[in-house]
């Protein structure tokens, strides 16, 4: 008999030995599979450690099977790199570390040079103003435009030299007249710069780049003060942009018009004058061709050259026979409500002027690029409130960007607000350069009227009855013939709530109605819906929505119908019953 014991005993030795083969197999096949590039002279580099260092270092070798050939080679390859390493097997890594500094270096130092990255920029905004051209899209128009903030620090004559070299034919008839204003001669070089030629194969040059490349002459000559060429420059650019009929130059135009006027706004007095037969014929054609970019531009533009020369009436009359582009910019449609709240203020039309003005600083951008024009908003907007009678926010004069810029203003609405006729004429005296300044310093003047009834109605507020001799002394008046005009037209225009005696020469105030029961609460309310309504239309206006959905739904509704047409005569002419109809037809 077969002891089973034993047998059991056999297999466990058996399946031992089987197991204990299989695991010296393996490290023997790994130590086929990884081989290090050259010993250790001692020997006791561990062999995970050298096999990791030739995996991190090895670029240029490929992990196959025969990967002790490959590297054998590389070393044999890189001897210089082999012996630098002092045989540590780290070859690879050092010689494609170095390789890899030395390519970095190169492009850090292509991108330091601000020319030639300059002329890089500009270059791909020709390609945007392609795509622009070809797929009908002022989107990349637009982007195009946003960068000119950043490029006219940089320009120079090599620049714009080098970009016109590239870009114009050599007997083009742009190419003398751009290095005649940029001051060219000859001898201006950019290294580094390979001269590609954005050209077509006609040898002509589109008009949208054609006029990039003049508008960033135009405002190169506005930064280095060049204003008698930069003039004459943009005169000929605007004739020329006038005879183009192109809607993909409606953005560049309307750039072009605003430096033309900067231009003459910055000569002496007649140059600003001269250039309005010129606006008004842009705006006209503008408007005929729907250029929506160039007519609401022009129109901002006229506004300010009246205003300038302090024509109201006929800025009065642009905005009367115009209408302005409701699809505009916001900075643009800012800039009119500005202007437009600037001719109702002077024309005493207080109420208009102040949503004018409360609708410029909303749509205003809140960058630090548009801190000027806020500033100069919120000034007028708080003389016209203190010209309605209001008293503006404090927390308008605290506001970072406007804190020190108002602080002249907040010094006046302090002196209105108490109504003290001498802290008023020092703050007006004080700061009166400031305010002429500012173009307010007219309006100011007009509040004179306001300060006395402002101290009125704190005096009705204060007492119940207080004789006129009293509120000359206090307000400073002339007369008490004076005093009883002042307080007879504040009760006429509803300033306060009092009753005068002319015999016994006193006013006397009466009671505080319940300000619920009047109108009050209720125009307040109708003018903030009256808001929110506007900004809803505001809102919708400026959503976009997919081209021709309108008419893919028209189209569809109009099958429907034709097929429910088909439907009814069929039922009708006994072709098919009610039941196969689907039960819609039961009147029929």
């Amino acid at each position: 008999m077969v002891d089973k014991s034993s047998l059991r005993s056999n297999k466990r030795s058996d399946s031992k030995d089987a197991k204990k083969g299989t695991d010296s197999k393996q490290p023997a096949k790994a130590s086929s599979r990884k081989t290090t590039v050259k010993k250790s002279p001692s020997g006791s580099t561990g062999e995970m450690e050298e096999d990791k260092q030739l995996d991190n270092g090895a670029e240029d070798v490929d992990m196959n099977d025969d990967t002790q050939d490959s590297a054998t080679t590389a070393t044999l390859e890189k001897p210089e790199a082999a012996n630098k390493a002092g045989g540590d097997g780290d070859v690879e890594m050092d010689d494609g570390k170095t390789t890899r500094d030395g390519g970095e270096d190169k492009k850090d130092e292509a991108k330091e040079d601000p020319a030639i990255a300059a002329i890089n920029e500009i270059k791909d905004n020709f390609n945007l103003l392609e795509r622009a051209v070809t797929l009908f899209d002022a989107r990349f128009t637009l982007r195009v435009l946003r960068t000119i903030s950043s490029l006219r620090r940089r320009l120079t004559p090599e620049i714009l030299a080098r970009i016109v070299r590239d870009t114009y034919p050599a007997d083009h008839t742009s190419v003398r007249r751009l290095e005649a204003v940029i001051g060219y001669d000859g001898a201006m070089e950019v290294d580094g710069v390979e001269a590609t030629a954005k050209e077509s194969p006609s040898g002509t040059v589109l008009p949208e780049v054609d006029i990039y490349i003049h508008l960033l002459t135009q405002i190169y000559l506005l930064d280095q003060k060049s204003l008698e060429a930069g003039a004459r420059f943009s005169t000929e650019l605007v004739e020329t942009i006038h005879s183009l009929n192109r809607r993909t130059l409606d953005s560049l135009a309307a750039k072009a018009y605003f430096y033309y006027a900067r231009f003459h706004e910055l000569l002496p007095s007649p140059a600003v004058t001269s250039i309005r037969p010129q606006l008004l014929a842009s705006l006209r054609t503008a408007t005929l061709r729907k250029d929506v970019d160039t007519q609401a531009n022009i129109i901002t533009l006229l506004l300010r050259n009246y205003l300038l020369t302090s024509h109201i009436t006929q800025a009065d009359h642009l905005v009367s026979k115009t209408v302005f582009p409701e699809s505009a910019a916001n900075n643009l449609i800012a800039r009119y409500q500005y202007y437009l709240g600037r001719i109702r203020a002077i024309q005493l039309d207080y109420t208009a002027a102040h949503n004018e003005l409360i609708g410029a600083i909303r749509k205003a951008p809140q960058t630090a690029a548009a801190a000027g024009f806020v500033q100069a908003a919120n000034k007028l907007n708080i003389i016209v409130e203190l010209l309605m009678g209001d008293i503006p926010e404090r927390s308008v004069f605290r506001e970072p960007r406007l804190e020190k810029a108002l602080r002249a203003y907040f010094l006046l609405v302090q002196a209105v607000r108490i109504g003290e006729l001498d802290a008023f004429f020092d703050t007006l005296n004080t700061h009166a350069e400031t305010f002429k300044k500012d173009g307010t310093y007219s309006l100011i003047l007009r509040l004179r009227q306001n300060v006395i009834k402002t101290g009125i109605r704190m005096m009705s507020l204060s007492y119940s009855k207080i004789s006129l001799r009293d509120i000359c002394v206090r307000l400073r008046l002339d007369s008490e013939e004076s005093a009883e005009y002042i307080v007879a037209k504040a009760i006429r225009d509803g300033v306060i709530e009092a009753t005068l005696n002319h015999e016994k020469g006193y006013m006397q105030s009466k009671e505080m109605l319940d300000v619920y029961a009047t109108q009050e609460p209720q125009e307040a309310f109708h003018e903030r819906i009256m808001f929110c309504m506007s900004l809803h239309n505001d809102s919708v206006k400026a959503m976009r929505f997919p081209m021709n959905q309108h008419r893919l739904e028209l189209k569809n509704a109009q099958e429907a119908r034709e097929r429910e047409r088909e439907l009814a005569k069929e039922i009708q002419d006994g072709e098919i019953d009610d039941d196969d109809a689907g039960g819609e037809f039961e009147g029929l």
